[in-house]
């Protein structure tokens, strides 16, 4: 049989005080005297009673809650993102309501609908529209305190944490093509539309665009490794570009088996997060390569299982749980109305090198 509430009614009445001095004592708000303070949370522990946070929301303007919306809660990415905003907001004493989008459009909508509804007191979001958003802007707009984590979108003045993706990217590929490879592929997601990135080779032929912080991160990684052959003077083969259409391991194993397939097949991979970097080791299993003799390999995130294989896996190693924390801590300086411009924070991720690379000169 499902448990009755305890209303502040029978606290209050057990307590011999009014309804609204029982709401003072439980709310922590307003002033009450020691010894009726004492009597009404002695009554309140002795029936069980449980604020309703919503209701005293309501009272208060604030539920002591965060929104969180990840992309993905099962990746490793973001589990060690929400322990980083974990660490903070609960440090603060607030608590975390955590949904996830699946990087879907509409799913991240629903979520930021019903995180409103439950009136959370801000929102940390990773979010799947960099170019627009509407949701989020009404959010805003509607006075909702929020921080974007590894994605920043176009107009929208809130503060943004994400990690330096170009530079750190472009530094990965330089070593593979110092190491002396010329046929270094790249594996990221980027979407259904395979004009856009012809559209995208073309733009950068001579320079990267300003914008680039608002593309999302495997366009950025792109860039990155664009940017290293332009260094090196090299020009671009898009046949070792795979880009693969949605954010799956399996989509990724296949587009690195067609590459294998090739009679002028990649010397080395570069992947651009890790999911990529999953289906890539697929592929390299199912080919049976070897690592690093066959093919040298760099994979852009750092995952448990890169340590476990011989050899290890050369890996950027995102800093991801400071990036929950600077989001979160970001956030609650907002929900305290502190004032100032949008901050723009990129954290320079590590490389963690385990023999993956080899010198082929």
């Amino acid at each position: 049989m499902k448990a009755r509430k305890v209303t502040i009614v029978e606290v209050a009445k057990g307590a011999g005080v009014s309804t609204a001095t029982a709401s003072r004592v439980l709310g922590k708000y307003g002033y009450v005297g020691k010894t009726t303070k004492e009597r009404v949370l002695t009554v309140a522990s002795k029936l069980g009673y449980q604020p309703n946070k919503i209701a005293r929301g309501l009272i208060t303007g604030r539920t002591r809650t965060i929104g969180v919306i990840a992309g993905d809660i099962a990746s490793p990415f973001y589990a060690a993102v929400l322990r980083g905003i974990s660490d903070v907001v609960e440090g603060h004493g607030l608590g975390l309501l955590i949904t996830n989008s699946d990087e879907r459009l509409d799913r991240e909508v629903a979520a930021t609908k019903l995180l409103r509804e439950n009136q959370v007191d801000g929102l940390i979001v990773s979010p799947c529209d960099v170019a627009d958003s509407p949701h989020l802007r009404e959010a805003v707009k509607a006075g909702m305190p929020m921080a974007l984590i590894d994605r920043k979108v176009r107009g929208l003045l809130v503060d943004t944490v994400a990690v330096e993706n170009i530079q750190s990217s472009r530094d990965a590929v330089m070593r593979l093509l110092l190491a002396g490879h010329r046929r270094v592929g790249v594996i990221a997601e980027l979407g259904p539309d395979e004009t856009r990135l012809g559209d995208f080779l073309a733009s950068t032929e001579n320079q990267l665009p300003e914008d680039l912080a608002l593309l999302s991160t495997s366009w950025q990684r792109l860039a990155g490794y664009l940017e290293a052959h332009h260094a090196f003077g090299l020009e671009i083969d898009p046949k070792l570009i795979l880009a693969v259409a949605g954010h799956s391991a399996t989509a990724a194993k296949n587009a690195a088996l067609a590459a294998f397939n090739h009679t002028a097949r990649p010397t080395a991979l570069f992947c651009a997060d890790g999911l990529m970097s999953v289906g890539a080791m697929a592929a390299i299993s199912a080919r049976g390569l070897e690592i690093p003799s066959d093919l040298s390999l760099l994979c852009f995130d750092d995952l448990d299982w890169m340590t476990f294989v011989g050899p290890g896996i050369d890996a950027i190693a995102q800093p991801r749980r400071r990036l929950g924390r600077a989001a979160a801590r970001f956030l609650l300086a907002r929900i305290g109305e502190a004032e100032g411009a949008p901050r723009d924070i990129r954290l320079a991720p590590r490389m963690i090198e385990r023999g993956s690379l080899q010198s082929i000169r």
